[in-house]
């Protein structure tokens, strides 16, 4: 079972994606333990202050550490993995997910305001990641996007644990075009070639397309 605490200011945003579908399918079935943690359960003033003004000015707030520290210290384990998400993290993707899949206990800490103290980034977090270039609220919807990338990817979590190996991205590439019944709808038909039952056909055309559509849409993967 794969362990992952997640430390934010806004624990209520996960309640829905994270008590859905195939993420609350593990959890019942005792594949995946997700907690989730308030970060000012570790302040000790009556504000129950996280955050401060940056030294040398500027605008926005940075998170302090000392509650950060105090519940990564309390919530460590000899084979954590610390995990920061953060705009200026390594970018995301199945690779990565794969990589953290097959890590036994995962800590996420959550951004919000301008970022983090940089002891923070020294310190504590052995990685950090960004789910993309563009700039979002606060940390928790990026977290929600690595525990669902992650958690899908363990054994026993999707039944068949060959589906996460076709799906785009799992081979470098975006996936080839899928069909189903029927056969022709509006005029439009299925490729003769899946309807035909010779899988060393299909295997070719389906490795081809998922090569063509990935040079169309994105080239940067080839």
């Amino acid at each position: 079972m794969m362990k992952i605490d997640v430390l934010t200011l806004f624990p209520a945003m996960f309640a829905g994606p994270l008590d859905e579908s195939i993420i609350k399918r593990a959890r019942d079935a005792g594949l995946l333990d997700l907690q989730l943690h308030q970060l000012r359960d570790w302040t000790h003033d009556r504000h129950k202050t996280v955050d401060d003004r940056p030294f040398g000015g500027g605008p926005g707030m940075l998170l302090k550490p000392e509650p950060i520290f105090e519940a990564v210290e309390s919530l460590r384990r000899e084979h954590t993995r610390v995990v920061l998400m953060s705009p200026s993290g390594r970018k995301f993707n199945q690779g990565i997910a794969r990589e953290l899949a097959q890590v036994e206990h995962l800590l996420l800490v959550t951004g919000h305001y301008e970022g983090f103290d940089e002891r923070i980034r020294e310190a504590l977090a052995e990685d950090e990641l960004s789910i993309g270039d563009y700039v979002l609220t606060n940390g928790a919807l990026p977290a929600m996007v690595v525990i669902d990338a992650v958690a899908r990817l363990l054994p026993g979590v999707l039944g068949d644990d060959t589906s996460s190996q076709d799906e785009s991205f799992s081979a470098g590439m975006l996936e080839y075009p899928q069909y189903t019944r029927p056969a022709e709808f509006r005029g439009m038909k299925v490729p003769e070639v899946l309807v035909s039952g010779n899988h060393a056909e299909i295997a070719k055309w389906r490795a081809e397309h998922a090569k063509l559509r990935t040079k169309e849409r994105r080239p940067d993967l080839l």
